[in-house]
């Protein structure tokens, strides 16, 4: 399971299901014909087609559920993730979404603002709302819409050995490295003549890669993407003096040639190969490195820029559409999915963080001394929700832009300050997505 091409393939169809949101969300939000479901029958959507692991888990639940009881019954439709985003979209307008759907969590905000998606009620679930990671639920204006099984963590992965040899200190979530340090250390690795980039940081990756993996840097600086008191403007905050600050560092690891302006196609393996010695990268390679380099694999917690370590939250997570004719029937299958064995379930077939302590307890790579179990405290600890606003898409896009430019060798300041522009303009032609 390769979650940065999940991720990508999600964004890649964000900006357009934000302009559909647009055209259509008084139409998505108020009356109509209902769908989803031809009596107690209710059809639910995934984006998992082709990737079997996670979509067996998904099948085990469906046939759980049906076999427990007489009165509903869920029949499974399940989309490749390139096109998942984009028929969700088309059925939206067509007001033919099924009744229960997942979604990615960045996502959450926007489609609940354009009528996709009604609250959920899951009170009585074996499992508790309370007891997840912040980072699996999904809310919007205070009413809980989504909430998913797991989570991936962002993290550095280096040799110790390498470290090592190079007089490095391999922090720990008690003492993280501070900016000065891993510049240091970049300076070191790159002196040595060993390493053509000694850091990779997937910078060939698109669409929701570059929010996911650097906005989180800037956020450690003191920036952020949007001023979250009420998300009406990202001037001043996106093009601020700490976001500037990062925008001039992150382009510096171009310049000072410690980061390739665009990684390979594949960085995982690069870094496995030697090429890089320090590498930024997900919780869904860890299985992998730990079984190439073994003992040898330092697990890293993120850069402490200066207002703390910070990694990006949400993943997939399942809802209702607003639009189902059998919510009733859509909730009892929600509330029935919501078993901590199911939960396990999803960590152990996808190598994915469980969302609460006691599956996590029963995974055997994340419970306490497990392996990964550094991982379950990142994301405990570091995650940072993207901003949960409807305009969220957009401003993916933006950012994304904005830090490519930079890497090109944009002047940090314009391009952010165009960024927020473009941002406070969508935000203003929407009326702060308000409604």
């Amino acid at each position: 399971m390769v979650f940065r091409t999940r991720r990508l393939a999600a964004a890649s169809v964000a900006a357009a299901a934000a302009t559909a949101l647009v055209a259509g969300c008084a139409s998505g939000s108020g009356g109509g014909s209902s769908s989803g479901a031809s009596g107690d029958t209710l059809t639910l959507w995934t984006h998992n087609a082709g990737n079997s692991a996670e979509l067996d888990v998904v099948k085990k639940i469906i046939k759980d559920f049906n076999d427990s009881q007489d009165k509903y019954t869920v029949k499974l439709q399940s989309f490749p993730q390139t096109d998942y985003n984009n028929s969700v979209v088309a059925a939206a307008s067509a007001r033919k979404l099924p009744c229960l759907l997942d979604v990615d969590g960045p996502n959450v905000a926007n489609w609940a603002w354009g009528g996709y998606l009604a609250p959920i009620d899951v009170s009585g679930s074996e499992v508790p709302v309370s007891d997840q990671l912040a980072s699996t639920v999904g809310n919007y204006k205070d009413q809980l819409y989504s909430f998913g099984f797991y989570d991936v963590s962002l993290a550095f992965f280096a040799r110790k050995s390498v470290l090592n040899e190079h007089g490095i200190r391999i922090p720990t979530m008690d003492k993280p490295w501070t900016k000065g340090e891993f510049d240091a250390a970049l300076a070191k690795l790159k002196k040595s003549g060993k390493f053509a980039y000694p850091l990779e940081m997937g910078t060939g990756g698109s669409g929701e890669w570059w929010p996911y993996a650097y906005s989180p840097q800037l956020q450690s600086f003191g920036g952020d993407l949007i001023d979250r008191n009420g998300y009406e403007a990202a001037s001043g905050v996106l093009d601020g003096k700490d976001s500037v600050e990062w925008g001039t560092w992150f382009r510096s690891l171009v310049a000072k040639g410690y980061m390739a302006k665009k990684s390979g196609a594949d960085p995982n393996k690069d870094f496995l190969a030697g090429k890089s010695a320090i590498q930024w990268d997900g919780s869904w390679n860890a299985a992998k490195n730990a079984q190439e380099l073994g003992d040898d694999l330092a697990i890293i917690p993120p850069v402490d820029f200066g207002e703390g370590p910070k990694i990006g939250g949400a993943s997939w997570q399942w809802a209702m559409s607003s639009t189902c004719s059998n919510k009733a029937g859509a909730q009892e299958w929600l509330k029935f999915s919501r078993q901590t064995k199911y939960f396990v379930d999803y960590a152990k077939a996808t190598s994915t963080i469980p969302a609460t302590d006691a599956a996590a307890q029963q995974s055997a790579d994340y419970q306490p001394g497990g392996k990964f179990e550094v991982l379950v405290q990142f994301a405990r600890e570091y995650a940072t929700v993207r901003p949960a606003t409807p305009a969220y898409p957009y401003i993916s896009t933006e950012f994304q832009k904005a830090a490519q430019d930079i890497l090109a060798g944009a002047d940090p300041k314009n391009a952010l300050g165009q960024a927020a522009k473009n941002i406070d303009t969508n935000l203003k032609s929407n009326n702060n997505y308000s409604g």
